[in-house]
This record gives structure tokens, C-alpha cells and sequence, in this order.
């Protein structure tokens, strides 16, 4: 007699968390704005199907770390249902909320990293702004006097240790960097691209090189939790971590206007993806570090 076999699970997946914890645009009932809790997983570019969400709101006066830690033993619970491991980190991109979020992770042994490298979150909390809040009852509609802007950091030289002998810059086609999973990389960072990107769309990008230290200063970029490439006045700029700006280096004035108007057109176009690389030489076959950024507005 033939057995009739269940299906099997798919299998659990281990992905890091991006998360917020802020006011919204609503006003509740008390009169007091709404707070939120916002989590997803970042994107596997492995498996880009599979995707874990939570949503859960805060009244105005139960914010504080161990709500947050509550909220979060929630979260766990939820993801662990769906599939989802552990996360090994979870990147949190406001400052002004660091220190909550740094006090409920570690009480549940959960790594924070200060990062601005959310880029699903950053999209998802622009569809919500878009979509989801409009229609709720109390939202707030209209201009909202915008929050003051934090002073930006100036951009510091990149260590000693960490310089490389030469930079130029590059291009990629999407189609390309969608394929960047099965290249030989020692350090990676990764993120699924959006379907809608047409594969011949190019990508603009840096190369940095050095002959002797290549792998050292790929390892030392990793953990800067690399964000985006920007241009300001003449000075080309990597911006990194929470609020992190790093020199890279100073261009003349007619290549600095021609960048800054192609980094600009490349939100648009390629949806603000960039790339930075780094390799012994430009003949190096595979890649020391090879990061796929994005120049997201910040939400």
C-alpha cells in the first residue's frame, strides 16, 4: 500500500532584522501621536521570496525599553512560527532611538547595529506612508513641520591602513549585479534588486584598489556597514553605519557636477542602486569586498 507524504517545510531561514520604533502621523483618540513598532527581515538574496513582517502599536505612554522588549519576545515568537531563526543582528537607523533599542536587545542577547543600511525598511515605511496611514483614522494630513535636520557630519580620511592606491569609477548592468551571488567575493553585502529594473539598465559605481592590502581594507569596509556613495561640493563621499562619512577622495569641479547629476539621475532610474568594489587590481578576477549600495531618501 502506497503512503500518501505531507509536504515538506520549507526550510528555516536566518536573516538579520531591520527595525523602527517611532511616532507616526496619527493622532489617537487621547490625542496623542501613535507610536509603532516596525520589523522586517532584510532581503536573502537566496531566497528573496520569503520575507518576515511585524507590525505591533505602542501607546504614547508605555514608550520605553522594556515595552520594547516585550515587543520583541513577540516578534521572536512570531518569526520562529513562520520559519525565521534568530536573527543574528538587527540594524536600527535612527539615532534618537538607539539607546531604547540597544537596552531591550540586550536583554534578549540580540546584537544592535547602528545602520542605515535598511533599505527594505526604508521602502516599506514609504509604502505605509503612502498607502497604509492615509486611510486611518486621525492621520494627520498635509504638510507636517519637518523635524530638525542633525547637523551632517564632516567627512573624515579614510584610516591610513584602510587607503587604497587608486580608485576609478565603474559601471555594471543590473542583469550583472543580480548574478553577484555567484561571485568570488570574500566579503559580500549584498541586496536583492527590484524586478522592475530592466537588466540592461547600468549601474554606476567605484572601484578601489591596492596591490597589498586589498583583503585587509575589504574586511575593515564591512564593518562599516557601508550605505551609499554621494557627492558633495568636490568631495567624493562614502557614507557609512548610523551617521558615518568617510572621505574617499576630491575630484575637480567639472567630474564632482558630472557625478553629483549622475548619482542624482540613478534614483530614478536604477533606483538609487550603486555599487562599491574592491580589488587588488583591475585585472583581478573576483572581488576582495563588493557591496551593493543604494541612495534611498531617508524616510
Amino acid at each position: 500500500m502506497i503512503q500518501a507524504t505531507e509536504p515538506a517545510s520549507p526550510a528555516r531561514l536566518q536573516a538579520d532584522w531591520e527595525l523602527d520604533y517611532y511616532s507616526r502621523p496619527i493622532l489617537e483618540e487621547d490625542g496623542k501621536k501613535r507610536w509603532e513598532l516596525l520589523i522586517c527581515s532584510s532581503p536573502n538574496a537566496e531566497n528573496p521570496g520569503r520575507a518576515f513582517q511585524w507590525v505591533l502599536k505602542c501607546p504614547a505612554s508605555s514608550v520605553n525599553s522594556q515595552w520594547l522588549k516585550s515587543a520583541l519576545e513577540q516578534a521572536l515568537e512570531q518569526a520562529d512560527s513562520e520559519g525565521f531563526d534568530p536573527p543574528r543582528k538587527i540594524r536600527c537607523w535612527r539615532s534618537s532611538m538607539r539607546t531604547m533599542v540597544q537596552r531591550a536587545s540586550e536583554q534578549l542577547g540580540l546584537e544592535l547595529v547602528p545602520s542605515r543600511r535598511c533599505y527594505a525598511l526604508v521602502e516599506w515605511l514609504q509604502e505605509r506612508e503612502a498607502t497604509v496611514y492615509p486611510e486611518e483614522e486621525g492621520y494627520m494630513a498635509g504638510p507636517l513641520a519637518p523635524p530638525p535636520q542633525p547637523i551632517q557630519p564632516v567627512a573624515v580620511p579614510l584610516p591610513e591602513a584602510a587607503r587604497g592606491d587608486s580608485w576609478s569609477w565603474a559601471s555594471l548592468p543590473i542583469g550583472a549585479l543580480r548574478e553577484a551571488m555567484t561571485w568570488d567575493t570574500s566579503f559580500a553585502g549584498l541586496v536583492p534588486l527590484p524586478e522592475s529594473l530592466d537588466d540592461e539598465l547600468m549601474v554606476s559605481g567605484l572601484r578601489l584598489f591596492s596591490a597589498s592590502r586589498s583583503l585587509a581594507i575589504a574586511g575593515w569596509v564591512s564593518g562599516l556597514e557601508p550605505v551609499r556613495l554621494e557627492v558633495c561640493g568636490q568631495q567624493l563621499v562614502l557614507e557609512a553605519g548610523q551617521e558615518d562619512r568617510w572621505l574617499l577622495g576630491q575630484l575637480e569641479s567639472d567630474e564632482a557636477e558630472a557625478a553629483a547629476a549622475a548619482f542624482l539621475a540613478a534614483r530614478g532610474q536604477v533606483g538609487g542602486v550603486q555599487f562599491l568594489a574592491i580589488q587588488s587590481s583591475p585585472d583581478q578576477p573576483g572581488f576582495d569586498g563588493f557591496w551593493i549600495l543604494r541612495d534611498l531618501p531617508d524616510a
